[in-house]
């Protein structure tokens, strides 16, 4: 039970820190605001695909991730 109480900490630290990055990453470094971000508008009906944003976010924690795997 114990590993299970870490891990449980470990992941919702994960999840606050990412969130965070998610809300302040807009504001501070135009993330989902980027050249490759797809944004399709018609009358009243609108769809947004961050595109570019996700692949910058997935190089950047697969960098991340792969410091703690060592």
């Amino acid at each position: 039970m114990d590993t299970i109480g870490k891990l449980f900490l470990l992941i919702g630290g994960v999840l606050v820190l990412l969130g965070g990055i998610m809300v302040l990453g807009g504001k501070l470094f135009g993330l989902g605001r980027l050249p490759g971000d797809i944004f399709f508008q018609k009358g009243n009906f609108s769809f947004y695909f961050p595109l570019a944003t996700c692949i910058i976010l997935s190089i950047l924690l697969t960098i991340i991730m792969s410091f703690f795997r060592r």
